[in-house]
Order: structure tokens, then sequence, then C-alpha cells
């Protein structure tokens, strides 16, 4: 196989550079299947990565994206042939594995999800590893206990992927879902994915004391720091809350109150590590009941592989809405 193209990243004391390079399949990180690659994304993570502003990778050089879909090209696995129409998403990629900014991946076939009929490598790419969190969120808090007739469900960092996802598929599902953003100008687009009510993170007093007014039926949290201490002092009795993201902090300043007065329950959602059999249930049921409805406004920009060096600035400062997909060999 001749050269191809990737975006690689090396991260050398403490310095961070990315570009584009010719590589070969034997300079990739080991694997048994080889994929022509379709497609991948951008998420917070992978700007991370790429501009230095946080410590993903686990080694360097790698390629970056922790994302990806497109075809087998070779596959020392009996689980898959050439031609096979797959995907990969987070499972080391860009931390510890080469990622999916690259014409061919190689990785290992544990990392690999046949794409489930009903959704194309272009359709895997815009839910990613961001719209998989969200229906593993969902799929945790439901099989909790969590239903409609709780009460309402708080979405906060609504208009990123995650959230964007999330109001989709809890929307679909008959929630009354209400999204927790301080981006007043999205309203519309959050309320063509199915949010039935806004909060605006900015006037919200959150309190201090180790219970306030029971408010959510439960809630889907981007956030993390003072955000996710207030929703465990804010949802209602035996309602849960999904705890996906840590924009806003990774200490968590409550008490026990919640969880022993109301019977809360938190859930941490790790979308890397997981059972085979969680990973490839979650995909089956994001190609039929969680499903987003409205992937075609979710994905708000499509992009080049050209594009990408320029891409991801406006991920660090928290100007995304929706996801990005990245055409890489469409």
């Amino acid at each position: 196989m001749t050269s191809f193209r990737a975006f690689r990243i090396h991260q050398d004391d403490g310095q961070v550079r990315a570009g584009f390079e010719e590589l070969s399949i034997d300079e990739l990180t080991a694997g048994d299947v080889v994929v022509r690659v379709a497609y991948s994304g951008i998420n917070y993570k992978d700007a991370l990565a790429a501009t230095g502003k946080g410590k993903i990778l686990r080694s360097s050089p790698l390629n970056g994206g922790i994302d990806l879909a497109g075809r087998v090209e070779q596959s020392d696995d009996a689980r898959f042939s050439t031609g096979d129409s797959v995907l990969v998403c987070g499972a080391g990629l860009s931390e510890t594995l080469d990622g999916g900014y690259s014409e061919f991946a190689r990785v290992p076939a544990d990392c690999v999800v046949r794409i489930p009929d009903g959704l194309s490598e272009s359709d895997a790419m815009g839910i990613g590893t961001a719209g998989f969190t969200a229906a593993l969120a969902v799929q945790r808090l439901e099989e909790n206990g969590q239903n409609p007739e709780h009460g309402p469900i708080l979405v906060t960092g609504a208009t990123g992927g995650v959230g964007s996802i999330a109001i989709d598929i809890l929307a679909g599902r008959g929630y009354k879902v209400v999204a927790f953003t301080g981006k007043s100008d999205q309203h519309d687009y959050l309320r063509s994915l199915g949010a039935a009510d806004f909060v605006d993170r900015n006037d919200i007093e959150m309190g201090e004391r180790p219970l306030e007014k029971a408010l959510w039926g439960g809630a889907v949290d981007n956030v993390g720091g003072d955000t996710l201490a207030w929703l465990t002092r804010t949802v209602q009795p035996w309602g849960n809350i999904a705890s996906i993201g840590l924009a806003g902090g990774y200490k968590l300043s409550t008490t026990v109150m919640p969880f022993i007065l109301r019977g809360v329950s938190l859930l941490g959602i790790n979308s890397i590590e997981m059972p085979n059999e969680v990973r490839d249930r979650v995909w089956r049921r994001l190609a039929d009941d969680l499903r987003p409805q409205h992937l075609d406004k979710i994905v708000t920009r499509r992009i080049g592989f050209d594009e990408l060096p320029d891409a991801f600035d406006v991920f660090v400062d928290a100007q995304v809405v929706g996801r990005t997909v990245v055409e890489i060999g469409a």
C-alpha cells in the first residue's frame, strides 16, 4: 500500500505541534483491522489534543481523531471482511492509538463496530462519540428507573454534540426536556430538537443548602463542578443524574443528603471502557429506537480534510453548536 495523509500530533516536552504528514500502514499503531477512513468528526477532546490546550495523548506522536467510519481494507480477524462498513468511537483513539484523522487507520478488532443497518457512514460520524455517549446515558437512566412520568429532564451543555443529541433522543421518547444553556440565541435550534423549556445558566441562583427545591425528574450533565453539585440538590426523589462531562470543573462539592434522603442516583457515563455487548447494543439502538430524529439539524457543519487544521479553535472557545463531520475519504 502506498503512503497516505494523516493529521499527526506530536507532544514533546510540553509543546504540541500538529499537521499533515505522509505515513505508511507500518508506521501506525498495532491492530488487526485496517480501515479506509471515509469520515470522522470533531469533539472537544479532539480540539484539546490538536491545540495542546489539554493533555489527551498518552503517547506521542499519534494521529488525531477519536472517531472514524469507513470500509475494512484488510482484516486479520474473522469477524470482519474486506468491504465491511464499520466505525470506531473512543476506544483509545488519539490517546494510545492512532486516530481517525487519517486516510487509513489500523485498529484492534475489539474496537471495531459493524455499522448497523439503517445508518450510513456519514450518519455514524454525525452521531459519533457524542451521540453514542448521549444514547448510553439515556439507556442507563432508563435501566435505573427513569421514565417521562417522573418529571422533566434537564440537559446541561445543551448546544454541544452530547447535549443536542440527548435532547433529541429524550424528546423522542416522550420526556419533557429542559435545556440548560447560556446561549439564548440558540433557543430556536434547541426547540427544533425537542426542547420544551429553557434555563439560562447565567441567571441561576444555585443556593448552598444540602437540599434545594426539587425541580427535575432527572438530568444529563455535561458540565460537572458546581452545576452538577446543584443538580444533586434539585433532582426529585428517586431521580437520576447521568454525569458525562467536566467542562465546569472536576471537583464535586455536595453532601450525602440527596442520596440518602431523596434516593437520587448519580450515574457515571464512560463511553470508552465497557463490555463489547453494551457498546454494540447501544449502536444497534442508535439505528433503531434511540436514533436521533433531527441529525440533519444537529450536524451543523461539514468540512473537508484540508480544512481540519483551522477548525479546532472554535471548539476550545466553546463557540460550537451541534456536530461537525470531517469528510476524509468520502
